[in-house]
């Protein structure tokens, strides 16, 4: 069976991890830790970085942060993964989602406008699959209604907007190391980045019980002690070490992926030329990480039938989210602005494939000879 995805393995991470095991300190915010958030403070030209221990724990301390709470209200798409969501209905504000886009699946920026209120306090981006939303248009919109814009970027790690990376163009962003993405810290992980200056010493704060700890060690005060609201949110220095090993071949993974994504596009091309499929579109301005390889198919019923067919053919291919304000939780904590005319629609087209470090190309041949064998 060709799974859908292998975790990415450099040959450096058993190495690393050792080392932070040996080094007497594998709690939060050591050594590795260290190298890794001053690596993407340097990449990403951001104020800070932080790493979490997921990208879910990223966007509450976004949600902390801009003091989000009951009477609030928080804008994002319908098509993302739950924890966009859970993030800020944790805190009680009601989540307003709009409508997506069909080519890119990423939030509408033109539905943004109409579904502000006096209660609107943020909007929550999300680069599906690492391609990027128009985020001129969305932070031209927040600087004229006074409103902070939050990247969840957990699938955009390399990916970026007219040269910029992605999670560094909103007042605050996140990325995700979860096992099924790019890179990963052991299977979970996640990165809080700050690029506006007044959240950077409370987002360090917040992350450590919401003490002023992180001040203490570097002697800016004499004691710590309980100054804001908080919680858990290092990762174990273990963790940092197993990421270490990923980021120095960054490049490296980034590039195998790349190729394997340009591979399905060449090979699928004629499917998509004669209407029996749809495959991703790449914005001009947007430059992407190959997080993610999709198709769109005719519908729900066909997507069904392609599914069942790549498993006889040992292709393990995934469709993706149920949008979010028709779950239960959904009609709760949410609403839906304006009509869903591509969200339910659109998801019910799609089909992943499997992508991976690694991946062979012999395996992409097969996955694509299947998905040709089944239109035939």
């Amino acid at each position: 069976m060709i799974t859908f995805n292998r975790p990415p393995y450099t040959g450096n991470e058993d190495k690393y991890v050792l080392e932070s095991m040996r080094s007497g300190k594998i709690s939060g915010d050591g050594e590795f830790s260290k190298r890794c958030q001053d690596w993407f403070e340097e990449r990403l030209g951001c104020k800070k970085a932080l790493l979490t221990p997921s990208c879910t724990h990223a966007l509450e301390m976004a949600a902390i942060l801009l003091d989000i709470g009951p009477g609030d209200e928080v804008i994002m798409p319908s098509y993302t993964f739950v924890s966009t969501a859970n993030a800020f209905a944790l805190r009680g504000a009601k989540v307003v989602f709009v409508d997506v886009r069909p080519d890119t699946m990423n939030l509408d920026e033109k539905l943004i406008e109409k579904a502000i209120t006096s209660a609107t306090k943020a909007i929550v981006v999300v680069h599906y699959a690492g391609v990027s939303c128009d985020m001129d248009a969305v932070m031209s919109l927040a600087r004229a209604r006074n409103l902070y814009v939050v990247e969840d970027a957990a699938q955009g790690m390399m990916s970026t907007f007219k040269g910029k990376p992605l999670g560094t163009i909103g007042h605050i962003g996140a990325y995700s190391f979860h096992e099924t993405k790019n890179y990963t810290s052991a299977g979970e992980g996640g990165l809080l980045i700050i690029n506006d200056e007044q959240f950077a010493i409370r987002a360090e704060v917040i992350r450590e019980k919401g003490t002023n700890r992180s001040q203490f060690f570097r002697g800016m005060v004499d004691k710590y002690s309980w100054v804001d609201l908080g919680s858990s949110y290092l990762p174990s220095d273990v963790q940092a070490a197993y990421l270490w090993g990923q980021l120095e071949k960054a490049e490296e993974i980034y590039i195998d992926r790349m190729a394997i994504w340009d591979q399905y596009y060449n090979l699928l091309s004629q499917l998509a030329d004669d209407g029996s499929i749809e495959l991703p579109k790449i914005p001009n301005d947007c430059s992407h990480n190959a997080h993610m390889f999709y198709i769109k198919v005719k519908g729900l019923e066909v997507r069904t039938d392609l599914i069942a067919h790549l498993k006889r053919c040992d292709v393990m291919a995934v469709f993706h989210y149920i949008p979010l304000h028709t779950a239960p939780a959904g009609k709760i904590y949410s609403r839906f602005e304006g009509e869903d005319i591509f969200t339910t629609q659109e998801s019910e087209r799609l089909v992943r494939l499997p992508i991976w470090y690694g991946m062979p190309t012999t395996s992409c041949q097969h996955v694509a000879q299947s998905i040709l064998d089944f239109f035939k």
